[in-house]
């Protein structure tokens, strides 16, 4: 299916230039928005987001960051609009269950993947690129912590492109989960799932592609096959940027324990536990993960184009 064949659903406001490309089937990819606000610190958020935008139109597509703002689900934002969700308290972080009661409380809401995977399939954009996916929790055994990422992934049309999951979660149980789901979990140019920070997780990526021609094809043969949701692919931190694994771990436990004592659960816990790495690596984590995002947004831009022009 290319972006031409399903018009954007009527409860999105579509920036013009999102608009005009999706109605002509140029190459578009989606951004999420819970990064601006809940994932790092003001003014890199918003710095971030602006080169991120930059980088796809470089790679010939077009960025459409999405986010509800006064109520209405946005596909495409102005600068205005990213500083207002960089800065303004009141925006809330907004999952797939919390998409219907923001909208009708005409709030301000920053998408997660779950949320932004779910819009952007309305809108017709087929690519979206984050930092890292949501997953199976440490400790889910017990507390039945899964992100509402994993489920979205199983039923709606998007391939996200990521660093892999958050190094916070359990990794073996999230790849365990997607394989359940039938999510493909597709290495890109390596053979070992990355683990967000790093390159290396310790655990096999399923399959693997060396070229965003061959993602594209195995979009196209996954849609046409009729199987619905969306693809994992899994794309590694640059050598040079990566924190190494046996570095951040002992970093994450030690986020992990603070969360505990201070008894921070649920949406919540994301947020904390990377704001908690960023203060405990001394910034040494929110440069890793800039330079991760700005990777994935150039892979995501080369899948958009190759898959546009199938």
């Amino acid at each position: 299916m290319t972006h031409s064949e399903t018009a954007p659903h009527h409860a999105l406001t579509l920036t013009d230039e999102v608009r005009g490309a999706l109605a002509e089937g140029r190459p578009v990819v989606a951004l999420e928005s819970t990064i601006i606000s809940h994932g790092m610190p003001y003014p890199q958020n918003v710095a971030m987001a602006t080169e991120v935008e930059q980088i796809i139109r470089d790679g010939g597509a077009v960025p459409a960051t999405i986010a509800v703002l006064g109520g209405r689900p946005r596909v495409g934002l102005t600068a205005g609009d990213l500083e207002l969700l960089a800065t303004d308290p009141n925006v809330a972080k907004v999952s797939l269950r919390d998409l219907p009661y923001v909208i009708a409380r005409g709030a301000h809401g920053a998408t997660t993947v779950a949320a932004t995977m779910r819009l952007a399939a309305l809108a017709g954009i087929r690519t979206f690129v984050t930092g890292g996916l949501g997953g199976v929790h440490r400790g889910a055994q017990q507390t039945f912590d899964i992100s509402a990422d994993l489920t979205e992934l199983a039923q709606t049309d998007v391939a996200v492109v990521s660093a892999g999951v958050k190094s916070i979660l359990d990794i073996g149980l999230t790849l365990e989960t997607m394989e359940t789901f039938g999510i493909p979990v597709i290495g890109y140019g390596t053979d070992e799932f990355p683990a967000f920070f790093s390159r290396r997780s310790g655990f096999a990526a399923p399959m693997r592609a060396d070229s965003p021609a061959e993602l594209a094809a195995i979009m196209r043969t996954k849609w046409d096959l009729g199987i619905r949701g969306g693809l994992d692919i899994a794309n590694p931190i640059p050598e040079a940027d990566e924190v190494p694994g046996e570095r951040i771990d002992s970093i994450i436990e030690q986020a992990l324990r603070d969360m505990d004592a201070g008894g921070i659960k649920g949406k919540e816990a994301t947020p904390f536990l990377l704001g908690r790495i960023v203060e405990i690596t001394g910034g040494e984590s929110l440069r890793a993960n800039i330079a991760l995002v700005k990777n994935n947004a150039r892979l995501g831009a080369a899948i958009a184009v190759a898959y546009a022009a199938l």
